[in-house]
C-alpha cells in the first residue's frame, strides 16, 4: 500500500511557519508522548505532510524524527531550515540540500592533539537524484518563494555540530577548515534526523536555506531579515520535492499496475507485443528497418489504428514498449524517457476512463499525447508513431 505521507520537520518556528504557510487545511495529531504534528495537504496535490517542531541540536531532532517516523511510517522525512554558508560562493537565501550529513563533534584526545573521529552518513541516491531534477527543471512557475527571486539550489556535505557557529577565527572554525573544508553549510540537527532515518531505514532528505555567512557577521537585526527568507525559499523547495516523491511513488505503483493489466492480457490472448526477433548465422539479410542504432534494428510496423478507448489503450501500452526499447538502446536520454511516461500514463488514465455514455476520449489524453509529441520532437521515428494516437483520441494536429 502506498504511503502518500511525507514527514517535514523543523528545529525553529519561523521555519515551521514557512512551511505551514505551504499546506492546505492541517489539522493538528498529537503523539501519545504529547508532541504535536500539523498534517496538511500540498494544494493540487494528493501528497499529504505531517509538520513537527524538534527545537535546537541534534539530540532532540533525533527523537522527535523517530517519534514522528513511529507514528506516521511515512514515505520519507525531510529537515527543512535555516543554516550558515561554509562557501563564500553560495548566496545569503541560496539552498543546500545534503549529499552527506557530517557530525562534526566525534573526536579523540590524545597526547599530540585532537582528532577528528566524524559520524558520515550519505543521502539516499533517489531522493537526492531527484533534488537535481527539480533543481534543473527551468519552468518554476508557481513554485517562487514568496520572499524575492527563486534562489539557486546547490548539492554538497552539510556539518552538523552542537555548537551555533559564528566566526571565521575560533577554534571551531579552524577545527572545521581542517577536517570538513568540504562543507556547503553548517547546522545543529541533521546529524540527528539522519541518524533516526538510518535507523529506521527511512530516506531522510536535509534542505538548509541559508541565512548568515557564520563568520562573525551574523546579527539580530541581520536575522530579522534573512531567516525568514532563507526559511522561505527551503520551505518552498522541501514542499515541492515531498510532492513530487509522492507522485513518483503513485506512477510506479500505476505502472506496476499497467503492467500487470498488459501481461493478463497476453495471457487471455495468447499475443505479444508483436515484437519478432529473427538471428541468421553466415547469411546475406536484407532488411526494411524505420531505425538502426549500432546493431539494434527498430522496425516501423504499420501505423497504428486506434478507433475504439480500449484499442487507444492498447496501442498506447505498445508505444510504452517502443519507448522503453528506445531508452535501453541509448537513443532516448532518462529525462526524456521519465517525462514520456508521465505524459503516457496521464493519456492511458483518460483513455480507461471512456464508457458506453461518454466513448470519446476526454480532452486530457489528447493534450497529454500532444505534450509527449513536443518531448519527442528529436526523435522522428517516435514522434511519427503518435500521429495516430493523436488523432484517435481527439487531436488531429
Amino acid at each position: 500500500m502506498l504511503n502518500d505521507l511525507v514527514v517535514i520537520l523543523t528545529a525553529l518556528n519561523l521555519e515551521y511557519e514557512a512551511v505551514h504557510r505551504k499546506l492546505g487545511d492541517p489539522q493538528v495529531t498529537v503523539h501519545k508522548s504529547g508532541t504535536r504534528f500539523e498534517v496538511g495537504t500540498v494544494p493540487g496535490t494528493s501528497c499529504r505532510v505531517a509538520l513537527g517542531l524538534t527545537s535546537k541540536g541534534n539530540h532532540s531532532a533525533a527523537v522527535l524524527a523517530e517519534r514522528a517516523i513511529e507514528h506516521f511510517s511515512p514515505a520519507a522525512v525531510l529537515f527543512v531550515g535555516v543554516a550558515g554558508r561554509m562557501r563564500s560562493s553560495i548566496a545569503l537565501g541560496d539552498v543546500v540540500m545534503a549529499t552527506y550529513v557530517y557530525a562534526y563533534h566525534g573526536a579523540t584526545s590524545e597526547d599530540d592533539g585532537l582528532k577528528a573521529r566524524p559520524r558520515v552518513w550519505e543521502a539516499p541516491h533517489p531522493i537526492i537524484q531527484l533534488g537535481q531534477h527539480l533543481a534543473r527543471m527551468t519552468d518554476r512557475a508557481g513554485h517562487a518563494p514568496e520572499n524575492g527571486g527563486v534562489p539557486r539550489v546547490h548539492f554538497g556535505p552539510i556539518a552538523a555540530g552542537e555548537v551555533l557557529q559564528n566566526s571565521a577565527n575560533s577554534a571551531e572554525a579552524a577545527w572545521l577548515r581542517q577536517h570538513y573544508n568540504d562543507a556547503f553549510a553548517i547546522d545543529m540537527e541533521a546529524a540527528g534526523v539522519a541518524q533516526a532515518g538510518h535507523l529506521s531505514g527511512l530516506p531522510v532528505g536535509v534542505i538548509r536555506g541559508i541565512s548568515d555567512r557564520a563568520d562573525g557577521t551574523k546579527n539580530g537585526a541581520e536575522d530579522r531579515e534573512r531567516q525568514p527568507r532563507a526559511a522561505a525559499n527551503a520551505a518552498a523547495f522541501a514542499v515541492r520535492l515531498a510532492a513530487e516523491l509522492i507522485k513518483e511513488a503513485e506512477l510506479a505503483v500505476e505502472a506496476e499496475e499497467e503492467e500487470r493489466t498488459i501481461m493478463a492480457q497476453k495471457d487471455r490472448t495468447g499475443r505479444g507485443s508483436g515484437s519478432v526477433v529473427n538471428t541468421a548465422f553466415s547469411s546475406t539479410v536484407g532488411i526494411m528497418a524505420g531505425e538502426v542504432t549500432g546493431s539494434t534494428v527498430h522496425v516501423s510496423g504499420a501505423t497504428p489504428k486506434a478507433s475504439t478507448p480500449t484499442e487507444l489503450v492498447a496501442e498506447l501500452d505498445r508505444f510504452r514498449e517502443h519507448l522503453t526499447r528506445h531508452h535501453a538502446d541509448g537513443t532516448l536520454d532518462a529525462d526524456i524517457h521519465h517525462e514520456a511516461q508521465v505524459e503516457l500514463s496521464i493519456a492511458r488514465r483518460a483513455a480507461e476512463k471512456c464508457t458506453a455514455n461518454a466513448p470519446a476520449p476526454p480532452k486530457k489524453a489528447a493534450m497529454a499525447l500532444r505534450k509527449l509529441r513536443g518531448l519527442l520532437d528529436n526523435h522522428p521515428e517516435l514522434a511519427a508513431g503518435l500521429a495516430a494516437l493523436s488523432a484517435a483520441a481527439g487531436d488531429p494536429a
